[in-house]
């Protein structure tokens, strides 16, 4: 399997995430890739794990641009990838409407707007140039004094059409959530790449980040799943996912099942054309836990 496969962080404290980074750099996986939710900052900890955990690459999934000026995100993006040697991924997102209106007070009204002028600052930033933006939404001029940092990829979360088509053009990829394979292959992988393609870019590099657990008890774990992640089902962006595989909910997109079920599944991203596949691994006891990574492993 050509396809590079990672973890995505599931632990509540510092020192946890920071293990379980360990862990996976241990077992020979790609990428680590840690959330920004209501939790810690991502930057900051792919920071600590960088400086910590040697040999693979940390990478945020995603952190949202609203609240953060481009400038800020860019700074605080080399100094991660300062802590990790090179080896820090910028993935960054919109968030969603109800976060961003009701919890943050700002206007969702040209989501894709935003995200054309935020990039339009952001990128050359993150390349060590100046930027000069002056937009409908945001406004920014100048440059950062951090010198002899690598260019961190910028990955994308993106699902709709032009949001896909905008990654393509300008980012390094994109990053996806609770998408299935259908969608994967039939709509993300087609438009981000021919974006990238008529823009004379390399090839995108498509993450894919999915639900994995390794059971005997599939329909037990298929309807925890639907509890665990029941918020994806109604999300706006996440239903219009979901609606394109043709399932109802975040347990049909769950890879679940026995050894040879879940490999099958994954291959079904990799054929897809995901070149980065994030497990998260959602195990009900130890022996599924175990079970699990023993499986991702024998894939890597």
């Amino acid at each position: 399997m050509t396809m590079r496969i990672g973890i995505f962080a599931s632990a509540q404290d510092l020192d946890g995430l920071v293990d379980g980074a360990r862990g996976a750099a241990d077992d020979g996986f790609a990428g680590y890739w840690v959330p920004q939710i209501f939790g810690f900052d991502a930057m900051a900890v792919a920071g600590v794990i960088g400086r910590e955990v040697p040999g693979i690459e940390i990478g945020t999934s995603v952190v949202p641009t609203f609240p953060r000026h481009p400038m800020v995100m860019a700074q605080q993006a080399l100094t991660a990838n300062a802590l990790a040697g090179g080896r820090f991924t910028l993935g960054i997102g919109l968030s969603h409407q109800i976060v961003v209106e009701s919890m943050w007070g700002y206007s969702y009204g040209k989501p894709l707007r935003h995200m054309r002028e935020y990039l339009s600052a952001l990128i050359p930033l993150v390349r060590g140039e100046s930027a000069s933006v002056s937009g409908q939404d945001l406004t920014c001029h100048g440059a950062l004094s951090i010198s002899g940092v690598p260019t961190p990829p910028v990955l994308v979360a993106a699902l709709g059409p032009r949001m896909l088509e905008l990654a393509g053009t300008v980012a390094d990829g994109t990053i996806t959530w609770m998408t299935g394979p259908k969608t994967l292959a039939s709509h993300i992988v087609p438009s981000i790449t021919a974006a990238a393609a008529a823009a004379g870019r390399p090839a995108p590099r498509i993450g894919a980040g999915l639900p994995v657990c390794v059971t005997d008890d599939i329909e037990a774990t298929r309807a925890r799943a639907n509890e665990l992640f029941a918020i994806y089902r109604d999300l706006p962006s996440y239903r219009a996912m979901l609606d394109r595989e043709g399932v109802d909910g975040p347990a049909d997109v769950a890879i679940v099942g026995r050894e040879d079920d879940v490999e099958h599944g994954i291959q079904a991203c990799s054929d897809a054309g995901v070149t980065d596949f994030a497990a998260v691994e959602f195990g009900a006891d130890p022996d599924e836990t175990a079970r699990t990574r023993a499986l991702l492993k024998s894939l890597l």
